[in-house]
């Protein structure tokens, strides 16, 4: 099917629509990603136009077509160790302070709890899972529970498989990790029980409030603010405070500030990372 072109008028109303199923705002200048994500579902549900895509999405009362929008237009750009100085924070300072806290607190296996409020197709989690490994932090001697979350139905699924292919696995994980961590399943890689067994992945809107979520030592919410407005993401750090322990870690994306957009937290530097804590 030919690429169709979508007008000033649909792209106006299609892009609200977005808007007010996901919190994914696109702006005047994003008409090309709306093409590129959408057209394919054109062909699927046979709508000669953006219009009538959008119609078909607002009378399908199984909302089918709406999830199939939202895993379009979301974008599920990840990497196993994306960017390395987060993993490398976590290693080195935020893990160490918190098993550190948390063992004078329990007794009996240490609690941690983690969230992954963008997980996407689940690399971040799994790669925070891997360096506990590796740091000796493991089931056996810590209550680990690891939280992954994405609006998209495609992309929680793929997570909770943990099946990757060759090119998937190619970024950012060197040869060592791969054998360690996965095995092969016919032209792709299966993550191994023993990483899969920490996490736990769930669909779930930024945009909806933060209902039975308990509380994390760590949320990081990475590369995601950005397809927010201003409102919406002080509206979601706002709920993100209300579910992190006093003493948590809140992580964002290395090019992020939440300079306009909260002021519950103070950013702290260790070597040449930065995480935020509540202000004191």
């Amino acid at each position: 099917m030919a690429k169709i072109t979508v007008s000033p008028e649909e792209f106006k109303t299609f892009s609200k629509y977005i808007l007010d199923i996901s919190g994914i705002a696109l702006d005047t200048g994003k008409e090309y990603l709306l093409e590129t994500r959408l057209n394919p579902l054109l062909a699927k549900y046979r709508a000669s136009s953006y219009a009538e895509l959008l119609h078909k999405a607002k009378t399908d009362f199984k909302k089918e077509i709406e999830n199939d929008i939202i895993d379009a237009i979301s974008t599920n750009e990840t990497y196993f160790f994306r960017d390395k100085s987060p993993f490398e924070l976590l290693q080195y300072k935020i893990l160490p302070d918190l098993i550190d806290k948390r063992t004078q607190r329990h007794s009996a296996k240490p609690v941690i709890r983690l969230w992954s409020a963008a997980n996407s197709t689940g690399q971040e989690i799994y790669s925070i899972a891997m360096t506990l490994i590796e740091m000796g932090v493991t089931m056996d001697k810590y209550n680990i529970h690891l939280f992954g979350t994405d609006i998209s139905d495609a992309a929680i699924a793929y997570a909770s498989y943990g099946l990757y292919n060759k090119f998937e696995v190619a970024r950012g994980l060197d040869p060592r990790r791969l054998n360690r961590y996965f095995e092969p399943k016919e032209d792709r890689f299966k993550i191994k029980d023993e990483v899969r067994v920490m996490a736990q992945f769930k669909k779930m809107n930024l945009m909806k409030p933060f209902v039975g979520l308990g509380k994390f030592d760590i949320v990081l919410c990475r590369n995601v603010m950005i397809y927010f407005t201003t409102e919406d993401r002080k509206r979601i750090y706002e709920n993100i405070s209300k579910v992190l322990e006093p003493d948590g870690y809140l992580l964002i994306g290395s090019t992020e500030s939440l300079t306009n957009d909260t002021d519950l937290f103070a950013s702290q530097k260790y070597l040449n990372s930065v995480f935020y804590q509540f202000k004191k």
